[in-house]
């Protein structure tokens, strides 16, 4: 089995950014997943901005990453669920 390359260096602070409809549930359900996976999350360290019209929700929780598989399930994680729109 051949590992991936990673320029990244563990542990690391690591941003990742999802966005989603502001009426959906989305931010509750967007941290659940990202505290799924990295269970030490401090709110802190989650940044919730809305939409000039405010119907989306841009949400950033920058994550003590231990792993690029830790970071792959995360995303993974995320894009599944059907309130994500996107995922950065």
């Amino acid at each position: 089995m051949q590992q991936r390359q990673t320029l990244l260096e563990f542990p690391c602070d690591f941003p990742v950014k999802a966005m989603g409809k502001a009426t959906s549930g989305f931010e509750a359900r967007a941290l659940e997943i990202v505290r799924r996976h990295a269970t030490d999350f401090k709110d802190e360290n989650m940044r919730i901005v809305a939409s000039g019209k405010g119907n989306y929700l841009s949400a950033t929780f920058v994550v003590h990453a231990t792993s690029q598989e830790q970071l792959d399930a995360l995303y993974r994680e995320l894009t599944a669920c059907e309130d994500m729109l996107m995922v950065l």
